[in-house]
């Protein structure tokens, strides 16, 4: 590359669960598991578990903070030493806006990390901001309902700062492009490609991570004891 960097080419299939509880009118939790596999599905990239608590402020407005954990496997031409636990803490506020065709939706995220490095024995802390914006267009009619195809899109950038941070302020980005289909009110299946642009922490090597990503979305509304329909899922995937 003309400034010094090494690209890194890699293929990668991420398998997705997401899943959303309604408690009540304003309270619901959520919950996530993601299995990365690299050399598309032959190797480990990393594994993710991820629970939240959700505050509905209004039909448009979500609060959200929660929990996860990421393990981490050495992948690519430019490997990791070693396996890289982390544990975090995340913030978040998603606005919707879902009254024209096209469903649009802002997701903003405050993480606090704490990872421990190959061949370290203590967790190094640092924080990450992102920010995704995501457009869903439903295939037939105006909204999304069950029995609905889909096309959605969405991009997301992260920025990690604080002293432990050094050449790799811009952390990644996340270009998305897929098909969706709401099969039922309670089960939103999903897939597309990924390229995801990380930015290693020398800052030299940028990994360009063509990526198959499969999800299945599961929405349930407890208010009145049966599923409720919902937008185009939150794809809530997260990684170094």
């Amino acid at each position: 590359m003309p400034d010094g960097r090494i690209a890194d080419n890699n293929r990668h299939l991420w398998l997705v669960y997401n899943g959303s509880v309604r408690l009540s009118e304003r309270w619901g939790v959520y919950t996530e598991a993601q299995i990365r596999r690299a050399s598309f599905g032959s190797n480990p990239q990393q594994n993710l578990i991820r629970g939240a608590v959700d505050y509905h402020v209004s039909k448009n407005l979500m609060l959200s903070g929660g929990y996860a954990y990421q393990k981490s496997f050495p992948y690519g031409d430019f490997p990791a030493a070693g396996r890289s636990p982390e544990n975090r803490i995340y913030q978040q506020v998603v606005l919707r806006d879902t009254d024209g065709r096209v469903q649009v939706q802002h997701r903003y995220r405050l993480e606090q990390r704490w990872i421990r490095r190959p061949n370290e024995s203590d967790f190094t802390y640092s924080n990450r901001a992102r920010y995704q914006l995501r457009l869903a267009l439903p295939l037939f009619g105006r909204e999304m309902k069950p029995g609905m195809p889909y096309l959605v899109a969405s991009d997301e950038i992260f920025v990690a700062f604080g002293k432990n941070v050094r050449s790799n302020i811009f952390d990644q980005n996340r270009l998305y492009g897929g098909f969706g289909y709401q099969a039922s009110k309670l089960l939103t299946l999903e897939g597309g490609y990924l390229h995801q642009l990380v930015q290693q922490g020398s800052g030299r090597v940028l990994e360009h991570n063509h990526t198959l990503q499969l999800s299945v979305v599961l929405n349930l509304d407890l208010r009145s004891g049966t599923a409720a329909p919902t937008p185009a899922p939150v794809i809530e995937g997260t990684s170094d």
